[in-house]
């Protein structure tokens, strides 16, 4: 999937500590969201759709990514 990244408004969580060590997210047109290293903001990024985004954040707030302990 290509998508022109150019125009993308990028933030950071509200609970980032000075922008360093997260990730940016863009919401882009149809429904698309971007993802990208916030330290290498001209590097990759990864690219989502809805569902994928929706899901992505189901499983982060239902504490599937917690590591082991």
């Amino acid at each position: 999937m290509s998508v022109d990244l150019a125009r993308a408004e990028w933030f950071t969580s509200s609970r980032s500590q000075g922008g360093q060590e997260c990730v940016e997210v863009a919401h882009l047109g149809g429904g698309l969201v971007g993802v990208r290293d916030s330290k290498n903001p001209t590097g990759p990024a990864l690219v989502f759709t809805a569902g994928e985004w929706d899901a992505f954040l189901g499983g982060a707030n239902d504490g599937e990514f917690h590591r082991p302990s």
